[in-house]
């Protein structure tokens, strides 16, 4: 049996797609009707069709706003929840206070774990009002099953490489290559990419992923690109991303990440490059020529930003209205625990504003603009990341009565600023109710986190085991208070 349309009725405030201007906009008294997995009106309540207006009314607008379902374009879900309390301080002094090439292996996360890593993450940004997200893990079993109970639209980017890294010393990074250069890693990915797009919930689809600029051949880098470009799928590759992969890549090639990129032609308007922060220009690395910008821009290459994992190890994009005015389509992660976008809303314009010095630089229409619309654009979609008539039902109900976003002259900007994710009401995905009154409605959040602690306790118990130094969790991440005996 069909379920009949869902009627929001007066809604106090939406935030509508406007066809003529291309832009969010502000639609006060509005009601809202869905049907199956669309949007069927958006408008006053006096404009409503017959049909429409003998519903009765599912929900009660007047203390809510409605807004897009926001796109988070770089996660990762699987691995990244492990990690919690270890992270936020850590980082090898020896390789520029990066913590991915001697830690990370260290406290990642196993098979055992993936499934309530995922979980908790994929949680996390449904009660943030991520409707849509780009998941970056390396293909683990019951992947697909994970993506479709969790409610959310999932763009799978199973990572394949050509080379695993890992330092012996705390200061410099080995690569250990394989013998077939990464092929079969691809094809095991791409065969996950056409399940994901084949998927029977019509929420999963996929992205090529060679992992990291410098962990992949050229022949793969290229080869990957080439199977994008058949598939007419997005294209993803961590570029830029670290000091030591920026001075390798110069070494290797002499040019910098980008530019080897740009010599390969994989850069176009299907290439997402996370997280293109340390370019030629960047007071950390700089180069003898000043192109990198230009040439992101002149490909149409968008950029993945993730503020919050770059804060922590003390780095910043330069910054994100300099690549605004460029015209680099950027788009907003999480990356890193926790996967709460609006944190990363708020971060980025924060850090951009630091950088300029002015609270001008970077509005909130920039980054919520990052978060939907443009988001939505790195993956090929002019549907996703915006509310109108005709389009997915992918929204957000925003409690316009929760006292931290009272009192509200500018309710996105109290969103953003001050309520954060305590505000989220509900969310829909594809007209399904998945968040309700703060709680996830799809799966066991709470027993995910409970299995999690388990999880931790178990790895964290052997971190001595491949540490190179066999140095405990103790030595290595050092509690914030001594312990009173």
């Amino acid at each position: 049996m069909t379920a009949r349309p869902i009627r929001i009725s007066g809604l106090r405030q939406a935030v509508l797609w406007d066809e003529r201007s291309a832009g969010h906009v502000y639609a006060p008294d509005t009601d809202l009707v869905i049907e199956g997995d669309k949007i069927v009106f958006t408008g006053p309540a006096s404009e409503l069709p017959d049909v429409y207006a003998a519903l009765p009314v599912d929900v009660d607008g007047r203390d809510l706003m409605a807004m897009p379902g926001l796109v988070d374009v770089h996660s990762h879900p699987a691995t990244e929840p492990m990690s919690r309390g270890m992270f936020d301080e850590l980082g090898s002094p020896g390789l520029f206070y990066s913590s991915l090439y001697e830690y990370m292996p260290v406290f990642r996360a196993d098979a055992a774990s993936k499934p309530d890593c995922a979980r908790v993450a994929y949680s996390e940004m449904l009660l943030s009002g991520v409707t849509t997200i780009v998941d970056l893990s390396t293909p683990w079993a019951g992947w697909l099953d994970a993506a479709t109970e969790s409610g959310l639209r999932v763009c799978l980017g199973p990572m394949f490489r050509s080379a695993a890294w890992k330092t012996t010393n705390g200061y410099t990074v080995d690569y250990s290559w394989s013998e077939d250069g990464g092929q079969r890693s691809m094809d095991e990915a791409l065969e996950t990419v056409d399940a994901a797009q084949a998927h029977a919930s019509g929420r999963l689809s996929g992205m090529i992923v060679p992992a990291q600029i410098d962990t992949c051949s050229p022949e793969i880098l290229k080869a990957s690109f080439a199977a994008a470009e058949k598939r007419d799928l997005p294209w993803q590759t961590h570029a830029a991303q670290s000091i030591v992969e920026f001075q390798e890549i110069t070494r290797r090639h002499g040019m910098t990440p980008v530019q080897w990129l740009d010599s390969l032609g994989v850069l176009s308007s299907r290439s997402i490059v996370g997280h293109a922060i340390f370019l030629d220009d960047h007071p950390s690395t700089p180069w003898h020529t000043k192109r990198d910008l230009d040439i992101l821009a002149s490909r149409d290459a968008g950029v993945a930003h993730c503020a919050t994992v770059f804060a922590r190890r003390g780095y910043v994009l330069r910054d994100f209205g300099r690549y605004k005015r460029a015209g680099i389509r950027i788009g907003l992660g999480t990356d890193t625990y926790p996967h709460t976008i609006l944190d990363d809303l708020r971060l980025t314009a924060y850090l951009g504003r630091v950088q300029e010095q002015s609270p001008e630089a970077v509005s909130t229409r920039d980054v919520f603009d990052a978060a939907t619309c443009v988001g939505a654009s790195l993956l090929g979609r002019d549907d996703i990341g915006r509310l109108k008539t005709g389009g997915p039902a992918d929204l957000v109900l925003v409690d316009l009565s929760h006292p931290m976003m009272r009192p509200s002259i500018d309710p996105v900007r109290s969103l953003i600023f001050s309520a954060d994710d305590r505000a989220i009401h509900s969310v829909y995905v594809a007209g399904r109710k998945v968040v309700e009154k703060g709680r996830v409605l799809t799966m066991d959040y709470e027993g995910a986190t409970s299995r999690l602690v388990e999880e931790q306790a178990r790895i964290v118990g052997s971190v001595a085991q491949r540490d190179r130094l066999g140095r405990s969790v103790e030595t290595l991440v050092p509690p914030t208070f001594p312990t009173r005996r």
